[in-house]
């Protein structure tokens, strides 16, 4: 599990425990992942999933931990809101290496082994920024459009190997850091991205989606999940009141 460090990746690492899942726990934030496996019971292993030393790293400490069949990708997360005209290289070149290149970094090293079990899963989550674009959103929209594409490709490749390839995307949801991280901190600026919409999903009720997603019989393939709440009825339509 990628991105386990907090929102829901941290989730759905307690979500996959309740269930008798052993799970690898994956961030690059050491002390939160350390205190996420005291209480969960999860492996903590901290890396950065864009840097192939982290990464052949996770792949040797997951093999002698006995192998996965079942890879969820949730790393990722937006940068800035700025118009095109305005954008920062710095925050685009952040967002395709976070959520496209360490996505596929990740996936490309596991793959040998979801294969050789024989009845592997790939999960990632992308965004339905990756179905519908919006203004400010450029950066994030080419990133999840990008993440999406790859999922999309994987799923074709992968089928021969029995490997299925899961996608969720979800719209609204307000987790601890996602706004936070997107606007620089601006804690007052974060808050009003959720301001008047009455129950924004939660980092758990995206969990709960990845958790049944993974756990149904293996011949069952969830292609692509949207999970909006009922307040986005579409990308262009989020109800605020009061």
């Amino acid at each position: 599990m990628t991105g386990a460090s907090t929102g829901i990746g941290e989730a759905a690492v307690r979500a996959l425990r309740a269930e008798g899942w052993r799970v690898y726990a994956v961030a690059r934030r050491a002390e939160r992942l350390e205190r996420l496996a005291a209480e969960s019971g999860a492996v903590a292993l901290p890396a950065d999933i864009a840097e192939d030393d982290d990464v052949a790293r996770l792949v040797r400490a997951v093999e002698d931990g006995g192998g996965i069949d079942t890879l969820v990708n949730v790393a990722g997360g937006a940068r800035g809101t700025e118009w095109i005209a305005d954008a920062k290289t710095d925050d685009w070149e952040w967002m395709l290496r976070v959520n496209v290149i360490g996505t596929m970094k990740v996936t490309r090293a596991f793959l040998p082994m979801l294969r050789a079990h024989g009845r592997g899963t790939v999960l990632n989550l992308t965004s339905v920024a990756g179905l519908v674009s919006y203004e400010g959103g450029g950066g994030y929209n080419a990133a999840k459009f990008a993440e999406h594409g790859m999922t999309r490709a994987l799923r074709l490749e992968e089928a021969e190997h029995n490997v299925r390839v899961i996608e969720v995307m979800p719209g609204l949801v307000k987790t601890e850091e996602f706004s936070l991280r997107r606007l620089d901190g601006d804690a007052e600026a974060a808050e009003k991205v959720y301001e008047g919409v009455e129950e924004p999903l939660t980092a758990e009720d995206v969990a709960d989606v990845i958790r049944y997603a993974v756990t149904v019989p293996h011949h069952v393939n969830l292609d692509d999940i949207v999970i909006r709440p009922v307040a986005q009825a579409a990308a262009h339509k989020l109800l605020r009141r009061g």
